[in-house]
């Protein structure tokens, strides 16, 4: 069976998107749309539509939405009503009922709805949650993530929050399979928009594992990095480029006196390891058409992407209020 596919939005991302169905087997894009044009080139031979309703039109049996946020519910919605499956870019919405109706409506459709949380698709990710649910680290700590770069003008209708900090929101919580139970943030704006472009978060999750998130668009260099810290050392995980590190605690007992005395830990082994380096987004595709075809699970939910959402949310309330906020009872 080939899953036919449609893509709306040719933009940065789209053209990525387009490049992947294109590679992966069996999915064949069929159709593809955007309103402003095609920018990249993207379509090549493929029909081009100026909406979503030229996709479904087309007779697509599955659409990859990549507009601007604030178009997500609109788009979403009508291939929802148009029992189209969909993959749509996060974040899954611009605001919290939005995604709370895209979840009802694909719900009632009774398609598969997933969303780009291209992160859990890191190969780095992947092994690093494979050794954490292993026990390798014992008990877990800490987990942090720092996610900074230049400020893309492509990104226009939301702040960095929504944007970069989703990633980082979405990951933590899948790394350690739990909740976010408190948060608190602080943001601040710099490049002259409406929308934040730097936030620091901290925060617990309900398994008590401590989080905090350094996110902005205001460094001159890029950065991509996830630390988890606990009782038999510290990962460290370079998602930019695929590599996970282990930092052991030393095992032999010192002879100065001095530090002895003081309790921690000290350096031992390091292991860098093999990964098999697979493209995220290839990855995160073949998880889209195996959930439609009903034989993998592994894509990412709109409920799970509305649940990063509401800590998205949380995040920017507490910057504005000053508050720190408990989530356990908003769940």
């Amino acid at each position: 069976m080939t899953i036919k596919y449609g893509l709306i939005g040719l933009g940065m991302m789209g053209r990525h998107h387009a490049r992947v169905i294109r590679e992966v087997e069996g999915i064949d894009l069929v159709a593809v749309a955007d309103a402003m044009g095609d920018p990249h080139g993207v379509a090549g031979k493929t029909p081009m539509f100026d909406s979503v309703q030229g996709l479904i039109d087309a007779g697509v049996d599955a659409v990859v939405v990549a507009v601007p946020t604030k178009f997500h519910e609109e788009v979403g919605l009508a291939l929802a009503e148009a029992g189209v499956h969909a993959l749509i870019e996060k974040p899954v919405a611009h605001e919290l009922p939005a995604a709370e109706r895209l979840v009802a409506a694909f719900d009632a459709a009774g398609k598969v709805a997933a969303v780009g949380h291209v992160e859990r698709f890191n190969p780095a990710l992947i092994s690093l949650r494979e050794r954490i649910a292993n026990g390798d680290l014992g008990e877990v700590y800490q987990i942090q993530t720092r996610r900074q770069g230049p400020f893309p003008a492509r990104i226009a209708d939301v702040g960095v929050v929504k944007d970069l900090g989703s990633h980082d929101i979405d990951l933590t919580a899948w790394l350690a399979q739990s909740h976010y139970a408190t948060l608190a943030a602080q943001t601040t704006h710099r490049s002259g928009r409406d929308h934040e472009d730097m936030v620091s978060i901290t925060g617990k999750l309900a398994n008590g594992i401590m989080v905090n998130h350094i996110v902005n668009w205001l460094t001159p260099f890029k950065e991509r990095l996830t630390l988890v810290t606990g009782e038999r050392g510290a990962f460290v995980a370079d998602t930019l480029t695929a590599d996970l590190t282990f930092y052991e605690n030393g095992t032999h007992e010192g002879s100065w006196d001095a530090v002895a005395a003081f309790r921690g830990v000290s350096e031992g082994t390091v292991t860098r390891f093999a990964l098999e380096k697979r493209e995220p987004l290839r990855s995160e595709h073949e998880a889209f058409r195996d959930a439609i075809l009903g034989v993998r699970s592994d894509a990412v939910t709109l409920r799970e992407g509305t649940e990063t959402l509401r800590v998205a949310e949380a995040a920017i309330e507490s910057a504005r209020s000053g508050v720190a906020l408990d989530l356990t009872a908003r769940a």
